[in-house]
């Protein structure tokens, strides 16, 4: 690929640019599906540009006593992360950045908002943040282990460590939601937690700690934190999408080339919109659940099956090379 092509898919399309335009619509879209099933209006289509402009003029308060150079470049780190996690995820065809491994660095980095958010719930010495920074870093070691052994399932089959060679091998033989059904849900439930969407809010809830690890973030700090997550659901759902649903890629080829590229697309906003709408349905569907309901269930159930998941990949590839 050309360097200004490089550069135009970087900072443009499908780059950062098409990034935070995508995340701010999923956000919409995820308020109005929510507001539709609750009978409700719901926002205008450009509430969350608004509201993160409104957010991005506020001021900025630092707690007395708190590291502010620390405190506000906490924000910037799990932003940058989860931007950085969405170069190596197929949009408009294979990602050009891809290389063996991408997987685990996508992963590690999808990892870093819930750390960020640890973080600031101890440095800000609030005692509602604090507890809701620990309730935070609880549920990542409870979701993480079934999320990332169910997301590993795809790489075993397919024999590549490469999001990008996970999604080619789909196109020559069938999506991993046919193959690997168990792992497509236990992939959706531990998005949810990741995102820390209802039921897994525990570490936000609003009824018990104020707003968790959020009490404290105010102004472009807050703005950022809401704007992370937000780019967080895309490339979960865009990740989701790739590795169970096959990505933006068809089976058959396509001709001319810009019409293999906005198929391609297509199929991108499509798959990342239905995984959307499942979150969104156990969003309103449930009710939030207590940390100790979700250490029993985690550990239990999702990390159980996730192993026997994981176990049927192993076997039945081993069985496929004999």
């Amino acid at each position: 690929m050309e360097p200004w092509l490089l550069l135009l898919y970087l900072l443009v399309f499908p780059g950062f640019l098409f990034l935070l335009t995508y995340a701010l619509f999923l956000q919409y879209a995820d308020r109005k599906m929510s507001a539709r099933m609750q009978a409700r209006v719901g926002p205008p289509l450009l509430q969350p540009f608004a509201d993160l402009v409104k957010l991005l003029g506020k001021e900025v308060i630092t707690p007395k006593d708190v590291d502010a150079k620390a405190f506000g470049a906490a924000p910037l780190l799990a932003f940058a992360a989860v931007m950085t996690a969405f170069l190596y995820v197929p949009v408009v065809g294979l990602s050009p950045f891809a290389f063996q491994g991408d997987l685990v660095l996508v992963l590690y980095l999808l990892t870093l908002p819930t750390i960020v958010l640890f973080v600031v719930g101890w440095l800000s010495r609030n005692i509602f943040a604090t507890l809701g920074g620990v309730r935070a870093v609880t549920q990542m070691f409870i979701y993480e282990v079934p999320f990332f052994l169910v997301l590993l399932g795809p790489a075993l089959a397919a024999g590549t460590w490469s999001i990008s060679e996970i999604v080619a091998w789909q196109a020559d033989h069938v999506w991993f939601a046919v193959l690997q059904p168990l792992g497509l849900v236990i992939a959706l439930i531990g998005l949810q937690a990741k995102l820390e969407r209802t039921p897994f809010d525990i570490p936000e809830a609003e009824t018990e700690i104020v707003a968790g690890p959020w009490t404290e973030l105010t102004g472009r700090r807050l703005a950022l934190m809401h704007l992370t997550m937000d780019v967080s659901l895309v490339v979960g759902s865009a990740l989701v999408a790739a590795l169970f649903l096959g990505g933006p890629l068809t089976p058959w080829a396509i001709e001319p080339a810009w019409l293999s590229v906005l198929v391609g697309f297509g199929l991108f906003l499509a798959k990342t919109f239905a995984v959307l709408l499942v979150l969104t349905t156990i969003k309103m569907a449930m009710g939030r659940i207590r940390i100790d309901q979700l250490n029993d269930w985690g550990w239990k159930y999702l990390a159980s099956l996730a192993m026997l998941q994981v176990l049927a990949v192993l076997l039945l590839k081993g069985w496929s090379l004999v």
